[in-house]
């Protein structure tokens, strides 16, 4: 497509009879953030590792500024910048003589990757601890530091997986502020996560993926209008499914999303009656309703309007 850096064809990936990722295309435009959102187990990291050139997808194609990276390998790897969900830091080293090894990867020498490093651990607050042995650093730290090898060799293309995983909020922060502060300068991010927060935070775009397939795709705002704008409301307490499953079913507008033992979700489209008109037919009767909340229209909702149930389950 045009102006898109990077075109996912129809992936998939499959595990003996498990479908990792199924069918999956959509695209990278040139300078956004896109997000891939979803739970653990999704197809997320599968398709970033077919993306960076690490899995061989058993269909499908992935192209990167027009080449395909099974064909030109190297050339394609050069624009890239990889942070993956695992932690790739040599904890024996310290900072800077990792950030040396890993540049040196990618071609750099002398003053200039000395240059480099010396911007990317400024960047991330790891400056002070260059020389300090990373096996002294905390998650948070480990997890910048992670990030600065991603950027050491300015990619044009920046991919992340899960890059905020079990860190503490002032890390989380410092992270989320260098990926916008480097999305600014013109590098086209991917962005995967099962974090509702950061995808509405960072993301121009956004893929919703669940079970090894793209649910749906676009903005915020368009997702949320794909599901309808529809309002989610949320009830506990010891009554009968099946019984209120049944009334709620007869009101037009509400649409039961999950109905489980003690507990259930429920759609309630903005055109239809409303609020005021579902809740007194929740209420009335036999029903023991103990506690009512209401979500409006944001990515969560969005997610249970396409799967039933709620990101984190």
């Amino acid at each position: 497509m045009e102006g898109s850096l990077i075109q996912i064809d129809r992936l998939r990936k499959c595990y003996d009879t498990l479908v990792a990722v199924d069918n999956v295309t959509f695209d990278v435009r040139d300078g956004e953030i896109f997000g891939l959102l979803g739970p653990n187990g999704a197809g997320k990291t599968t398709t970033i590792n077919m993306i960076c050139g690490v899995l061989q997808p058993d269909e499908g194609r992935v192209l990167v500024d027009d080449r395909n990276i099974w064909i030109e390998p190297k050339a394609v790897k050069q624009t890239l910048g990889v942070v993956p969900q695992e932690i790739a830091v040599y904890e024996d080293l310290t900072a800077r003589d990792n950030l040396n090894f890993w540049g040196s990867l990618y071609g750099l020498r002398g003053a200039e990757l000395g240059s480099r490093i010396d911007e990317t651990l400024s960047r991330v607050g790891l400056a002070e601890r260059a020389r300090d042995k990373v096996k002294t650093f905390s998650g948070g730290m480990k997890r910048r530091l992670n990030l600065c090898m991603g950027l050491l060799h300015r990619p044009k293309f920046l991919l992340l997986d899960e890059p905020t995983v079990g860190i503490d909020p002032q890390a989380r922060l410092n992270i989320l502020e260098v990926i916008h502060e480097v999305a600014a300068t013109g590098t086209t991010v991917l962005y995967t996560t099962h974090y509702m927060d950061e995808a509405e935070q960072l993301c121009d775009r956004i893929a919703i993926m669940d079970r090894g397939q793209i649910l749906a795709i676009g903005t915020q705002d368009e997702l949320t209008k794909r599901a309808g704008e529809a309002e989610v409301l949320r009830l506990t307490g010891s009554f009968d499914d099946q019984a209120l499953r049944d009334r709620l079913s007869a009101v037009p507008g509400t649409r039961v999303l999950r109905m489980d033992s003690g507990s259930a979700v429920l759609s309630i489209e903005r055109d239809g009656p409303g609020l005021l008109h579902v809740l007194p037919r929740v209420l009335e009767g036999d029903f023991d309703v103990e506690d009512v909340s209401i979500q409006r229209p944001n990515l969560q909702s969005v997610f249970i309007a396409l799967t039933g149930r709620e990101l984190r389950d």
